[in-house]
Parts: structure tokens; sequence; C-alpha cells
């Protein structure tokens, strides 16, 4: 084996792609060894580059810069001794069970009398006995992906990457996955020598991983590589437990910052242009109004992802809106609302769409798109030119999703409208004047 055990090393990963003129880094400057024994999961909110990296390391894209080692050896193509676990099941619909776990060893030569008797073992391990004749459309979301694992292990892979397994699956689906994906780990059922978990889910990381690795985004960056020195099989109410989700999330919430740092520049203008997190005015007036409520001084973010029953991700991106409009501040993983915030929850209906208004005004992107309506003929401007404007700022599949964003906050506020037929959006006042 390998110097110290070591199975797979990222050296100075570098991802960037160009739009135009516009050079976008997606990874910067990445570093990550995974040894053998290890069970490392990849954590960071959606558009970090966790997937991209994961497409990196088992040699299914090309790095920009930097180098991709397994065993020592440069990787020149896909890795043969990795494979991948997608978040969609990607069974073959036409293929039972047992066919579509025999198709992996088919397509490495095994002969059929032998990947017959591997693929049935294997099925036999996830606990999927006695539905070898099954076709897919017959088994639930979570026997699907069963499916999928035991077709990638088929192939007895040295290195297991997941794909964010268990997000298409119902909770409880996930829950059960999760702990017998961890007893065949833990057990040593599986030829797995390690396994990378691509995951935005906090305690799902926290609860699975010997390590964690926190990345954070604009640009794709690792910024904590943390050791789990919890025993197995942990146990989410434990104080250990909770203290290192807490941890995870302070790192990830960061801490609120001066407001020229906070807000980025105008699209065009030196610096970073901060893109809008895709937050709903429904849910994040809904944070505001239970945080409100609890009249508390402050709260711990980790906590909400459970009392709100919603994912890590959503409650970041909801913290992030709160802290972006100055609805609240965030420091050390705690979350506390401003004095703003609090008249924000408590006000009506009107007044709400008032201080909204006044509050996205200071955003960067907002104040673009404002000027841009006001310098153009009729104050109206096409989707796909604005679109085509923000691709100078953004990655590609980055920009529907802030215009989206843009359209829904500019309504709500009543300063932007748009007309879906014509595919033309308009200062809010300028729409009323035409009409």
């Amino acid at each position: 084996m390998n110097e110290n055990g070591k199975l797979l090393e990222l050296q100075h990963i570098q991802q960037i792609y160009t739009s135009g003129t516009r050079r976008f880094t997606a990874l910067q400057d990445i570093n990550l060894t995974l040894k053998e024994g290890e069970f490392v999961a990849l954590l960071g909110p959606s558009g970090c580059g966790k997937s991209t990296l994961l497409r990196i390391l088992t040699g299914l894209q090309k790095p920009s810069e930097g180098r991709v080692l397994y065993r020592g050896e440069e990787l020149r193509g896909v890795n043969p001794y990795a494979t991948i676990v997608f978040q969609t099941f990607a069974l073959f619909p036409w293929l039972t069970v047992l066919e579509n776990v025999e198709l992996a060893l088919k397509a490495r030569g095994v002969p059929a009398e032998e990947r017959t008797a591997r693929a049935t073992d294997l099925i036999d391990r996830v606990g999927l006995d006695g539905f070898e004749n099954a076709f897919p459309r017959e088994l639930s979301g979570g026997m699907r992906q069963k499916v999928g694992f035991a077709r990638a292990m088929a192939v007895e892979p040295e290195l297991l990457c997941l794909d964010e397994p268990f997000s298409a699956l119902d909770v409880l689906s996930a829950e059960s996955l999760r702990n017998e994906l961890m007893e065949l780990w833990i057990s040593g059922s599986i030829p797995t020598r390690a396994i990378l978990m691509v995951s935005h889910n906090i305690e799902e990381a926290v609860l699975m991983a010997d390590r964690v690795v926190v990345m954070d985004k604009d640009p794709g960056r690792v910024i904590a590589d943390m050791k789990i020195d919890l025993a197995y099989p942990r146990q989410r109410q434990t104080d250990g437990f909770r203290a290192v989700v807490d941890q995870v999330y302070a790192l990830l919430a960061g801490q609120t910052q001066e407001e020229a740092l906070e807000l980025g520049s105008m699209p065009g203008e030196p610096g970073r242009t901060r893109a809008l997190p895709a937050v709903s005015i429904a849910d994040l007036s809904g944070l505001l109004e239970y945080l409100s409520e609890k009249a508390g001084d402050q709260d711990d973010i980790f906590r909400l992802s459970e009392e709100l029953k919603i994912d890590s991700d959503m409650v970041l991106s909801l913290v992030e809106t709160a802290e972006l409009l100055g609805f609240a501040t965030v420091e050390k993983g705690d979350i506390r609302l401003t004095a703003l915030g609090e008249t924000f929850a408590e006000a009506s209906i009107l007044a709400r769409k008032e201080i909204f208004a006044t509050r996205i005004r200071r955003l960067p992107l907002v104040r673009w798109l404002l000027d841009m309506l006001q310098r153009a003929g009729k104050h109206e401007m096409d989707w796909d030119l604005v679109k085509a404007a923000l691709e100078q700022e953004f990655p590609p599949d980055d920009v529907e999703a802030q215009l989206d964003v843009l359209i829904d906050w500019g309504r709500y506020a009543e300063l932007i409208a748009y007309d879906d037929q014509s595919e033309k959006l308009y200062l809010e006042n300028a729409l009323a004047d035409a009409e």
C-alpha cells in the first residue's frame, strides 16, 4: 500500500469555467487525502462544487489545474478502482433487480455463472433477498437505492463514492438506508477500502463520517477538515453529537461582516458580485416570525433544522438571507434578530412589503437591475437580455436561478414586474403607467 495508507490524494485542484470573457472559479486550490479505512464526508452548501470534486477524483472530469493521485500514481482517465452511487436511482426499468446488479459485472467481462452468484449475494447483503426478479417499478424509493448500492459494490470498488445518495428519499427511508450502510461498512461486509460521501446535510455527515471536510462557495474551497471522535453507533441527542453539529454550523454560517463585505459589488464593478440565496419570501417570513415568537436573546442555528423540520442547507440559506437583509446577525453558530427583523416579523402585510423593498434596494444586484430598467426604453427589458448580462457575472448553471430570485423578490417588493407571455421585465410603476 501507499505511504501511510494513502488511497487518494488531491493536490492543488482548480476548476475554472469561462463564459465569454469572464472566468469563474468553481474550485480553488483543493488539497485532500483519503486513507484506507476512512469514511469521509464532503460537506457544504449547494453550489460549492462538491459534486464537481467527486467527478474529478473519480476521473470523470479533468481539472483545470492540479493532480489526482491514486495509490501514489497520477490518475489518467476514469478510475477503475472507484464507483459512484448517485442521488437518483439510475436503474434500467426493463431489467429486474438481479439483472440491474449483474449489469455492472457484465460490463467488466465477468462470466454469467459467476456474476449471477455475486449479484445474488450482494442483493442478500443489502436486505433485498426475495426481490431478485422484481422490476424497479415494484420497489419503494429506499429499495431502489439499495439496488444502486448493490450494483456499485458488485465490482468490489476500493473507493465507494456517494453523491447525496439519500437526498431523494423520504425521511424514514433515508434513515433506514443510512443505518444499513453503516452496518455493512463497520462490520466489513463490503469489500470497499474507503467511502467518500458528498452531502449538504450536516447531521447526516456527522452521523456517518470519521472525518468531515467542510467546503464553502464563491469560490468552492475547503475551510475545515474535522476528525469526528464519536463512537458508533452515534446518537443525535447526545451532547457530544450536538456539539460537533453546532461547530459545523458555525463554520458554514460564519459571522456577520461589515456591510461592504456582506453586500459585495455591483455587476461590472471590481470585486465579487454576491449571489442572492434562492429563498422564498414566505419561508423567510416564517423564520423571522418563529424567531420572534421564541423571544429568546439568540438561537443556535443547528437547532432550527430540527425544530422547523427542514434540512440544514435550507436553514443556512434562510439565515444567509436574513443576515443579508439586515434582519439578523450571526456569530459563532448563533442567530439573533435585529430590531429591524423584529419589526418585520410583527408588521402588517403592506408594511412588510415596504420594509423589504427598502432593504433589497441596498443589494448591489437589485440596484444594478433597477438601474438598467430605469435607463431602458419604456423601462422594460427582455428576459433573455438580462440573462445574457448576468452570464458575465455568474456560472451558466446559476444564471437562471439568480434571475428567478430577482424577479420573485422584485415582485414582492413591488419594484419589478414580469410578463411571462412576452418574457419582459418592467419597472413596476412603468407597467402601471402603461396600463
